[in-house]
């Protein structure tokens, strides 16, 4: 059920942290990188977490080794490094970069890391609207209502369409996400791509900062959080 603590849902903080805390002795709290919705995928997570145990700091291998014994088959902890005590996982994050997958035929492989939409999208008008993103900052259009995020202004540098076979690959690289916002973005450019919406009417979508304005969430399945930078 997504990233965050939950109390009535299991979440994938609540299971490392669970893992953590029986490995270390000691109850450890762990602190992502952001907040991945229920359904949401996660190729390349960051956490930080505090330590005191020479043990284990001497052998991180073996924690590695230790945690994943503990955790279920669909998480999985790849490294753990040493950073400096003040590190943070969310706020030192410079560069977050999202993919987005929509798939044009029925795969059972693909039922829960795509969204299917079937027929062809105007790709070529669909990162004409990538490129006009990338000239504003504020995607309030594209936020989840109510959210409690403190600005709606986001550093976007990439937002781009690729085919790749029955695929449709979208990647997306900012400074920051509001929440809601990649599947908020996808889905009013695949209404684009289909011709249900103009150009121009993608401009004043963004313009207006209003999210009932834009199209509907893209289905949470399709979409990876692929690459965190520091």
């Amino acid at each position: 059920h997504g990233w965050q603590y939950q109390p009535n849902a299991m979440s994938v903080q609540e299971k490392l942290e669970k893992a953590f805390s029986i490995v270390l002795q000691t109850k450890t709290d762990i602190t992502g990188a952001g907040r991945t919705d229920t359904g949401v995928h996660a190729k390349n997570f960051v956490a930080h977490f505090d330590m005191d145990n020479s043990v284990f700091e001497n052998n991180l291998p073996l924690l590695i080794y230790k945690l994943n014994s503990l955790l279920p088959k669909n998480i999985s902890i790849h490294d753990i490094y040493n950073v400096a005590n003040e590190a943070h996982a969310r706020f030192d994050a410079k560069k977050r970069t999202y993919q987005y997958f929509i798939a044009t035929e029925k795969d059972p492989f693909r039922i829960n890391t795509a969204w299917l939409r079937l027929g062809d999208l105007d790709i070529a008008l669909m990162n004409k609207a990538g490129e006009m993103l990338k000239e504003y900052n504020d995607f309030t259009s594209f936020a989840k209502l109510h959210a409690d995020a403190k600005t709606n202004i986001c550093d976007l540098m990439k937002a781009e369409w690729t085919k790749e076979g029955n695929l449709y690959v979208f990647e997306i690289s900012a400074d920051r996400f509001l929440r809601n916002m990649v599947r908020a973005i996808v889905g009013t450019m695949v209404d684009l791509g289909r011709h249900k919406i103009t150009l121009e009417d993608f401009k004043r979508i963004i313009e207006s900062k209003n999210r009932n304005n834009a199209g509907v969430s893209a289905a949470a399945e399709g979409l990876f959080l692929v690459e965190i930078l520091y």
